[in-house]
């Protein structure tokens, strides 16, 4: 198998000269075909006798591992240019890629959930938009202050407020402009799916004349008369479990006392409803109450 067609043909007798010597080299060129010097798949000979790599003719085969480097790709200019999308390899559904190792390291799968109560509290994982929203959305409404209904305080001896929800954490009772018909004093007592609990109750309320402990109530006020209105916040939290902290700040109206109070108290069951109560047989004759809650 020829892979050279010489440069120069000698016969019998040929006498050897310099030129004809140099025409052997000179005007020598490779065989073309496929019995020649190429294999016609990856080289051929051009229309000048050289060899030159065949157009698609390098297989991944013949590259070497690392020889392709990062200065031989083309830098992107645009959308289509550089390493385009479609020459990355395949990731799997809801991953992308990414380094959640805390180092320097090669990019690898990190997970999307799409979980609205982000049950799985992952420091490597990513959330996607709707979940984001929907946890944010969850929390801020579960949050939020509610109001309830105003009741008006001007009759029976006390004020039912019910259907509390179970994830309340606060609880905010006002009083405005709230009295009885006698000098019985204001209380307020809470409740839970077994009613409203009259013991266990622990604080005092302090005024400028005095101080008065309670045990079956949060007692708001102390030494009031049939002319006093009350004007105030009380301001429950929950601590823990079932057990509510109680704080307020009572005016008598007629701006001679300032009442303040605060308890503690840890019912049998979760808290469902308070109740405004007078601690005698006196009755309501004015005002109104009304709860915010979250």
């Amino acid at each position: 198998m020829a892979i050279l067609s010489k440069g120069q043909t000698f016969a019998d007798a040929d006498a050897v000269t310099s030129t004809k010597l140099n025409n052997i080299v000179d005007n020598a060129a490779f065989v073309t075909g496929s019995s020649g010097s190429t294999d016609d798949s990856s080289l051929e000979v051009n229309g000048s006798g050289r060899l030159q790599v065949k157009d698609g003719g390098i297989s991944a085969a013949k590259l070497g591992a690392g020889v392709i480097t990062n200065a031989k790709l083309a830098d992107s200019t645009s959308a289509i240019t550089g390493v385009t999308y479609s020459k990355i390899q395949y990731v799997a559904n809801m991953k992308a890629l990414g380094n959640t190792t805390g180092a320097l390291a090669a990019p690898s799968e990190v997970s999307i959930f799409d979980e609205d109560d982000m049950v799985s509290d992952s420091a490597t994982s990513l959330a996607t938009q709707q979940s984001i929203k929907a946890y944010v959305d969850t929390t801020v409404t579960a949050a939020k202050v509610t109001p309830g209904t105003a009741v008006a305080t001007t009759s029976g001896t006390s004020i039912d407020l019910t259907g509390l929800p179970s994830t309340v954490q606060r609880l905010f009772v006002i009083l405005n402009g709230v009295s009885s018909n006698g000098t019985n004093d204001i209380g307020l007592q809470l409740g839970d799916s077994g009613g409203f609990e009259t013991t266990g109750y622990d604080g005092a309320v302090s005024w400028d004349a005095g101080r008065t402990s309670f045990t079956s109530y949060y007692q708001l006020t102390e030494g009031l008369s049939s002319s006093s209105t009350c004007y105030g916040i009380v301001s429950l939290v929950k601590v823990s479990g079932t057990t509510w902290i109680a704080t307020s700040n009572m005016s008598r109206g007629d701006n001679s006392y300032v009442f303040s109070m605060a308890g503690s108290k840890t019912l049998s069951g979760t808290l469902t409803q308070v109740r405004l109560m007078l601690t005698g047989a006196n009755t309501f004759d004015a005002g109104e109450v009304n709860i915010y809650y979250e």
